[in-house]
């Protein structure tokens, strides 16, 4: 049973959805399972995520850099669909007693938007034109995103894929493969996935291991390296 405050925050996320309409999903996270935090959610098609969804990277940032202290909420921070869309992305910070138990996110997809302002301008301008000049850099369907920042959110249902799109963002920024990594390299990376908190996640550090080509216990090994290092 969710916390009585969050439960509030149920019917809040169902009237959000109805209100602000399709385009923009409304997600209520739990933080006492990281793992399977998403206890209600509106509008889940422009996420593609289900109730039971893991926090995404940038919420366990957010636990991990206490940003939440000092701040009630986030606005206005990119986040990318599974289907590849780009997303606005705002987060509330649900406190009790200064403690941080939950958090309220609405993601706005605007490509209907998009689609309807170019409609428009091929009105006035030759397809051509608006091809070369007035389209925004976006992947299109089916595109692979490539070399995502860091601080773009990604949204998945399992925390396998959490884990690998974290290890996918730090092999594309280092310009390598999973499998030519140096040990320098894969502690490297290790590093930025535990400053990152994905490590947060219970079963996190198999997934790890997994897109990383090595064992559990060679994870386990960098990561005690990681803390005696910052001691």
């Amino acid at each position: 049973m969710a916390n009585p405050l969050l439960q509030h925050y149920m019917k809040l996320t169902e009237f959000l959805g109805q209100a602000l309409g399709p385009d923009y999903e409304v997600a209520l996270h739990d933080l006492t399972d990281k793992n399977r935090s998403i206890i209600a959610i509106a509008n889940n098609h422009v996420s593609g995520r289900e109730v039971g969804a893991p926090l995404t990277n940038v919420a366990l940032k957010i636990l991990m850099d206490k940003s939440y202290e000092s701040q009630d909420y986030r606005l206005h921070y990119c986040g990318v669909s599974a289907a590849g869309k780009t997303l606005r992305s705002s987060t509330l910070f649900i406190k009790q007693n200064g403690r941080l138990i939950g958090m309220l996110c609405i993601n706005f997809d605007d490509s209907r938007y998009q689609e309807a302002s170019e409609s428009i301008l091929r009105l006035c301008h030759p397809d051509a034109f608006v091809e070369d000049h007035c389209q925004p850099d976006r992947p299109q369907s089916g595109e692979t995103i490539r070399a995502v920042p860091a601080t773009t959110e990604s949204f998945h249902n399992s925390i396998d894929a959490v884990a690998g799109d974290a290890v996918s963002r730090e092999l594309a920024r280092l310009g390598v493969t999973a499998d030519r990594l140096t040990p320098d390299e894969r502690i490297q990376i290790i590093s930025s996935l535990e400053a990152g908190g994905i490590f947060l996640l219970k079963g996190a550090v198999k997934d790890v291991a997994d897109a990383l080509h090595c064992s559990q216990a060679s994870v386990y090994r960098y990561l005690s390296q990681i803390k005696k290092d910052e001691t």
